[in-house]
């Protein structure tokens, strides 16, 4: 269950115009906040941020489930639920048992995964070309990540055409 401070952080975003992913967005930021403290813990970043949307919808933020498709039936049917009990559509069944349950899991899974670098990392994959240019997030490279790549490369690139074979200057100077 949400605290009321998340709800209400909810309701004055509501109240400003925000869309219903910023709303839903509180109750993510709130999510992690307890796997960093230790509350319970997560698999992943995705769990937290699943766990956080679900809670925002039973709460009773417009958000509604994902198109068919787009995730699992079982996820999408779970959304769906959750959306409906937080419109009022639908009165969620007491089940302590199965809520026992999923607290007990929860506290076995690690707690690092919602670190602070953990959502960054996250965030940061991207897709690699198979001649090393990126497949999204275009622009100019930072310095940072011409070192990276280089270290991961093997060293120097002047050495190495895009596509990562050895001219025939570079096998004579290995020699």
């Amino acid at each position: 269950m949400p605290d009321k401070k998340t709800i209400e952080k909810a309701r004055k975003d509501k109240r400003e115009g925000k869309s219903a992913s910023t709303q839903a967005g509180e109750f993510v930021h709130a999510e992690i906040d307890k796997v960093r403290q230790g509350e319970h813990g997560v698999r992943s970043t995705k769990q937290a941020i699943a766990i956080g949307l679900s809670e925002a919808r039973r709460a009773g933020v417009d958000l509604p489930p994902p198109k068919k498709g787009d995730v699992k039936e079982s996820t999408r049917k779970s959304a769906k639920y959750a959306y409906e009990a937080g419109q009022g559509e639908r009165k969620p069944k007491r089940r302590p048992k199965v809520s026992k349950a999923v607290s007990k899991v929860l506290e076995g899974e690690p707690k690092s995964t919602a670190s602070r670098k953990a959502p960054v990392a996250a965030g940061r994959e991207r897709r690699i070309r198979p001649h090393g240019r990126r497949a999204v997030g275009g622009g100019k490279e930072s310095g940072a990540d011409q070192r990276r790549r280089r270290t991961i490369s093997g060293g120097a690139q002047g050495s190495q055409n895009p596509c990562g074979a050895r001219s025939a200057a570079g096998w004579v100077a290995d020699l």
